[in-house]
């Protein structure tokens, strides 16, 4: 068997789901709240004709053996939870995370996930929700509608100025964690839902215990660099190339092979 033919492919199909991974990324370098995901790669099995530390006959144990790899394989696409750039918006519903946590969020079936997206809305009965609609959790759900203003302290506290220029207390944000942020499974429309992998939510208070601040006014970016994206991109090019060329040059040493005449 021609081992070679076989890792190229290997190798062909690896880079491509690399690619796709890159393009993702930079597919939603402004989606708000995006965190980007990282390709890893595992070596497959060996072929071992002659194993290492193995007996050579005359009661010697072999020193290096030989090893025949089988190419290469995706492991997973781990999502990097590190920290976005915060822009400043001046609108007063737009609130960014700063560190730790996630918005809770009730979807269409009662079931919960979990967002850093903060362009929030208020819905019709005064409840705190996202673009889509879907009701924030441990937050406030009833703001008065007379209200002139909304003020939201980096600790989650809500208050509302009244006509009459008084503040009243309308609420408190609280954020959730996870103690494996990257099992998170990804739903699309910046939306999360834990798994086994994440572990249960815990919910906190902002600013308190470890969870993030609330920073009233702005949005968190997504954490993608285009230069470093763009650097992979060209290098799961190349990298796909070359595997294209081996298993182009293992043809041909094939064919110069059935060439042969005795």
């Amino acid at each position: 068997m021609n081992l070679s033919l076989y890792a190229g492919a290997t190798g062909m199909e690896a880079q491509q789901l690399s690619l796709n991974t890159i393009s993702n990324n930079i597919a939603n370098v402004n989606t708000t709240g995006f965190k980007k995901s990282k390709i890893e790669f595992q070596d497959l099995l060996y072929q071992n004709p002659r194993p290492v530390g193995g007996d050579t006959g005359a009661g010697n144990i072999v020193p290096v053996g030989i090893e025949m790899g089988n190419g290469t394989k995706v492991t997973s696409t781990a999502r990097v939870f590190s920290q976005g750039n915060l822009t400043q918006t001046e609108r007063e519903l737009d609130f960014a995370i700063d560190g730790n946590g996630f918005f809770e969020v009730e979807r269409a079936d009662g079931t919960s996930a979990f967002s850093r997206d903060g362009a929030l809305k208020v819905g019709p009965n005064g409840e705190i929700t996202t673009s889509n609609g879907l009701t924030i959790l441990n937050g406030p759900n009833n703001l008065p509608p007379e209200r002139t203003g909304i003020f939201v302290s980096p600790s989650g506290l809500v208050s509302v100025m009244m006509p009459d220029g008084t503040m009243q207390e309308a609420g408190q944000f609280q954020l959730t964690r996870f103690n494996n942020a990257a099992g998170l499974k990804s739903l699309g429309g910046n939306l999360y839902i834990e798994t086994a992998a994440s572990g249960p939510p815990e919910a906190g208070l902002p600013n308190e215990n470890g969870y993030g601040g609330i920073q009233q006014g702005y949005l968190e970016m997504s954490n993608v660099n285009v230069v470093e994206e763009m650097v992979n991109m060209i290098v799961a090019q190349r990298a796909y190339e070359i595997n294209g060329k081996s298993i182009q040059t293992s043809d041909e040493m094939m064919g110069r092979a059935n060439q042969l005449k005795r």
